[in-house]
């Protein structure tokens, strides 16, 4: 019976660690916000909040001037007016919602590469690296990009 008594009381015990350690890593959806360098090493975004919403701005360029020393702009964008703006502090990301998980949703990013919109969604795979996926309709028919976080925001 003395056995028995022990096994419960460990088990119990083993219960009540694991539920503090859970609760301990609980969800925070802020936790995406800081730079990040995308997969290519070609540009970083910092990831910001604005009201419940998240966003993101290119901060930093490889290659941040043209040959003739100009700061590179935005050639490659659907709209004329806009191709004298320049990449650097460009908002390439708007909207997105937390949804747990680790997990931003329903928002969208922008390619100045191709001057297209597509819809996207982030996951944080852990504190340093974030999975950002761009796609066309369903999230199935697109493509993942790894970015590795550059600079946290300050707590």
């Amino acid at each position: 019976m003395n056995w028995l008594r022990k096994t419960q009381l460990t088990a119990f015990l083993l219960l009540v660690t694991l539920s503090l350690a859970l609760a301990g890593r609980a969800a925070n959806p802020d936790a995406v916000l800081g730079v990040w360098k995308n997969g290519e090493g070609t540009g970083m975004v910092q990831i910001y909040k604005k009201g419940d919403k998240y966003f993101g701005r290119i901060v930093w360029l490889k290659v941040p001037n043209n040959p003739d020393g100009t700061p590179r702009t935005d050639v490659n964008n659907p709209d004329e007016s806009k191709r004298k703006v320049p990449l650097k502090g460009l908002e390439n990301m708007r909207g997105f919602s937390y949804s747990g998980d680790n997990k931003w949703e329903s928002g969208s990013i922008y390619d100045p590469k191709n001057g297209s919109d597509y819809s996207c969604e982030m996951t944080l795979v852990d504190e340093n690296t974030l999975e950002v996926r761009g796609f066309i309709g369903v999230s199935l028919f697109g493509r993942t990009d790894v970015w590795k976080r550059q600079i946290s925001k300050k707590k």
